[in-house]
C-alpha cells in the first residue's frame, strides 16, 4: 500500500506505505492499493497438499553449486543497478542449496558496506506473521475465523455481519487508518511519535466504511491491528508474547522481533534507510529515515528481521510446516479472494506465494515458489522506486526507462528470472 497526500501548508509529499504482495480490484480507484495482483487460488497454486506437505529437502541447507551461484549473483547485481537504493540483501533456498550476498552500502555516508546479517525493518511483512498466528489460533480453537467482530470490539459498523476472515483478506471494508488526514498530518509532523494500537484502530473506525461487508477488496492496516488485539484478547498475553510462543521460537528466529515503543531502534548490525517520503515536493534528496518511530504500524507493520530469519520463515509460511497443520496450510494456498486475489495475510501470484513490505527507509519482498520449493527474500535499505514512474517520487539522476518498481521488488523480479520462474508485479506508477 502506499498512500500519498500533500500535508496543507508545507508543500510536503507524503507516502505513508505499507507494500503487500497481494492484489487490488482496481489500484487506480485504490489509493491503499497492493503492489501485485493475483489470480484466484485455484490458478495460483497448483497443488496445495503436496505443497503443504513436501520435506526440505537435506542439500537445500548446503551452498548451491558455483554456475547456479554466478547466475544468482549476476541477476542480482543488474537487478540491484536499477534499484533506487544504497543498499540490499540477497537470500535464495532452492531444493539443491541455499546463497546469500549483499550488495553495495549498509550506510553509505560512513562508507560502511552492506553485510547479510543487517537487521531491517520489514514493514508489511507483519501481516504474514500476524496472519499466521490467527489462523494458529483458530486451530487451537481459541478463536473461529467466522467469530463477527462485535465479539472483540465495541461500537463497529456492521460488526455483527464483519468476520475475522474479512479483516484477514481485507473484504471488512473497514478503511484504513493510514487515510484518516489527522494521522496523516500528526506523523508527519513528528515521525518520532509514539501510537498506541487502540489509537490507531479508533481512528480507523471513525472513517467511513467503504462497502458492505464481504462485497469488495480493500487494502486496510486498519484491520490487522484489530487482528493484533484479538490476538491479545484471546490470549491474555502481549501479542509480542504471543508470537513468540507461536512462531518466532518453534522456527528458532532469534533475529525477528516486534520491538517495544521504547525499542525502536534496529538492532547491530543494521543499515541506515533512506526514503523520498514527506520532502518538499521538489526535492529529491533522500533522508535518513532510520530511526523513525514504528508503532503506528504496529501488527500491520512494526516487525525487524534479518535475511536468515526470514528465509527460514519464508518457507514455513508458503508450506506450514512447522506453523500450521496441511488442513489449514491448505486453507491458507487456497483463499485468495477473486474480488482482490489477497488471501489470509498474504497474497499469491502465479504460484509466489508472500508478501512485500515497506516503512519508509526500508523494503523488503519474500516470497515461496510453490512451483519450485524455492524461497527468496529481498531487503533493501530504501523505499524509493525506480524507472518510469509517473506518480511516485524518484531521484534526480533516474534515467526512467525501465518499468517503475520499488528497490526490493525489482531485485526480486529480476533473481526469480535467473530461478526460472519469473515474477512479475503489476505496473507500478
Amino acid at each position: 500500500m502506499r498512500l500519498e497526500r500533500t500535508i496543507a501548508g508545507a508543500a510536503a509529499a507524503a507516502a505513508v506505505a505499507l507494500i503487500l504482495g497481494g492484489c487490488a480490484a482496481d489500484p487506480a480507484e485504490n489509493a491503499a492499493a497492493p503492489a501485485t495482483a493475483a489470480p484466484v487460488a485455484a490458478t495460483c497454486v497448483a497443488d496445495p497438499h503436496e505443497v503443504a506437505t513436501t520435506p526440505l529437502p537435506a542439500a537445500a541447507t548446503a551452498p548451491v553449486d558455483d554456475a547456479t551461484a554466478a547466475a544468482l549473483d549476476e541477476a542480482a547485481a543488474a537487478g540491484f543497478a536499477l534499484a533506487s537504493a544504497p543498499g540490499a540483501v540477497v537470500a535464495v533456498q532452492t531444493p539443491e542449496g541455499t546463497w546469500t550476498a549483499s550488495y553495495g552500502d549498509a550506510d553509505p555516508a560512513a562508507k560502511i558496506p552492506m553485510t547479510a546479517d543487517v537487521h531491517h525493518r520489514i514493514g508489511s511483512v507483519t501481516k504474514t506473521f500476524t496472519g499466521t498466528v490467527l489462523l494458529q489460533l483458530a486451530e487451537q480453537g481459541a478463536l473461529s475465523l467466522d467469530d463477527p467482530v462485535e465479539k472483540y470490539f465495541d461500537g463497529v459498523t456492521d460488526g455483527d455481519l464483519i468476520t475475522v476472515r474479512m479483516l484477514l483478506n481485507m473484504t471488512s471494508g473497514i478503511a484504513s487508518y493510514t487515510l484518516d488526514e489527522d494521522f496523516q498530518a500528526a506523523l508527519f509532523a513528528d515521525p518520532m511519535r509514539v501510537y498506541t494500537p487502540d489509537e490507531l484502530i479508533a481512528m480507523g473506525l471513525a472513517l467511513p466504511q467503504k462497502f458492505e461487508p464481504g462485497a469488495q477488496f480493500d487494502y486496510s492496516n486498519t484491520n490487522f491491528v484489530m487482528l493484533g488485539r484479538i490476538a491479545e484478547l484471546v490470549t491474555g498475553e502481549p501479542f509480542a508474547t504471543v508470537l513468540g510462543e507461536l512462531v518466532l521460537e518453534p522456527l528458532g528466529l532469534g533475529d525477528t522481533a516486534m520491538p517495544s515503543a521504547d525499542e525502536v531502534q534496529l538492532p547491530p548490525p543494521s543499515s541506515r534507510g533512506f526514503t523520498l517520503q514527506g520532502t518538499p515536493d521538489d526535492s529529491t534528496d533522500p533522508v535518513d529515515a532510520t530511526d523513525w518511530n514504528p508503532t503506528w504500524a504496529w501488527t500491520a507493520g512494526q516487525m525487524t528481521s534479518t535475511a536468515a530469519d526470514l528465509l527460514v520463515y519464508g518457507r514455513a509460511l508458503g508450506t506450514g510446516q512447522g506453523l500450521l497443520g496441511e488442513d489449514a496450510q491448505v486453507e491458507r494456498l487456497t483463499s485468495m479472494a477473486p474480488k482482490g486475489g489477497y488471501g489470509l495475510g498474504a497474497g499469491c501470484l502465479d504460484g509466489w506465494f508472500g508478501h512485500t513490505g515497506e516503512l519508509p527507509g526500508f523494503n523488503t519482498a519474500l516470497y515461496y515458489d510453490t512451483t519450485s520449493d524455492t524461497t527468496v527474500v529481498v531487503l533493501a535499505n530504501s523505499d524509493i522506486p525506480s524507472g518510469d514512474c509517473t506518480d511516485s517520487k524518484t531521484l534526480a539522476d533516474d534515467p526512467g526507462t525501465e518499468p517503475c518498481m520499488d528497490p526490493a521488488v525489482r531485485i526480486f523480479a529480476a533473481v526469480s528470472t535467473a530461478l526460472g520462474h519469473t515474477f512479475t508485479p503489476l505496473p507500478k506508477s
